[in-house]
């Protein structure tokens, strides 16, 4: 098993896009969302919450453009509840951005305040369309009434599904491509630590992503593992472990394997906090958790 050399917490899409260092694919993937054509990179300004976490949610990457208040994320699973998780986020980045323009919410003129952008990059197994909405609305009872409303556009940005998008940003078709290499190999029958490594060397000799990988191969190898170790916990809680006369027995069987994903996580040198992050678990319960033995 490869280990990691640091406590990564960051993901592989927020690397591409949500960094300083690759502003630039931040600008060319608005451009590709918004069918526009801005050059500047240097105009866009980062607000993607501290530390990558807030309420236990992961944000990959928001950042204020022009008039705009982008808000990206990538998701292998569908979710139906991102209306609910963007609610959480804008509240969070409209409320430092207020304070940071010294805003006067008791002010008797309307405030001046960047439109929300949410989208939902969407790379997963499960058939989906390639361009769909989900509405927050869509989780009220009863449906759709509420005061309030956040709408994901979600994007289907599958390799092998074509959507068009992929042409107008050359980063994200990249991304695709890496994505696509690495589970081409694992349907092939390779171990997922094979079909990584593969994939990214793969991607390097043809010159897909080839700055970013050679720079953080490691780095990459490790996100790209930490990912597939979140979608497998990811499944097995959508299986409806639950059922009636198997309850206890997938009770077990899911708790085994949290013992052991913990313990894969400490051995690649992770703090107890970032496994909590990862896993959604509380740091006494990640300390639970390595107090059991793996069993085999």
């Amino acid at each position: 098993m490869l280990k990691a050399n640091r406590q990564f917490k960051d993901r592989l899409f927020r690397l591409i896009f949500g960094s300083e260092e690759y502003r630039e694919n931040a600008l060319s993937l608005y451009n590709a969302v918004n069918h526009t054509s801005y050059t500047d990179a240097s105009k866009l300004i980062f607000t993607t919450l501290d530390n990558a976490v807030y309420l236990g949610m992961k944000n990959d990457v928001s950042f204020l453009f022009g008039s705009d208040m982008n808000l990206y994320e990538q998701q292998s699973t569908y979710n139906p509840n991102m209306g609910l998780r963007g609610l959480l986020y804008f509240s969070h980045l409209y409320s430092s951005y207020v304070e940071r323009a010294a805003l006067n919410l008791y002010s008797g003129r309307s405030l001046k305040l960047p439109a929300p952008r949410f989208i939902v990059f969407y790379n997963g197994r499960e058939k989906r369309p390639v361009r769909e909405e989900i509405r927050l609305g869509d989780l009220f009872e009863p449906k759709g009434d509420g005061a309030v409303e956040v709408v994901a556009k979600m994007i289907n940005i599958n390799y092998n599904e074509g959507a068009e998008i992929l042409k107008r940003c050359e980063p994200l078709m990249a991304y695709a491509q890496l994505v696509q290499e690495v589970r081409d190999r694992a349907a092939a029958g390779m171990t997922l630590d094979e079909a990584v490594s593969g994939g990214v060397d793969s991607c390097i000799e043809r010159g897909v992503l080839k700055e970013i990988l050679l720079k953080h191969k490691s780095e990459v190898v490790d996100m790209i593992l930490e990912e597939y170790d979140e979608e497998k916990v990811r499944d097995m809680f959508r299986k409806e472990y639950l059922e009636e006369g198997r309850e206890e027995g997938r009770k077990l069987e899911h708790h085994r394997y949290t013992v052991e994903l913990v313990h894969r996580y400490k051995d690649r040198g992770m703090g107890n906090a970032v496994i909590a992050d990862l896993l959604g678990l509380t740091e006494e319960q990640v300390e639970a958790y390595l107090a059991q033995p793996v069993q085999g």
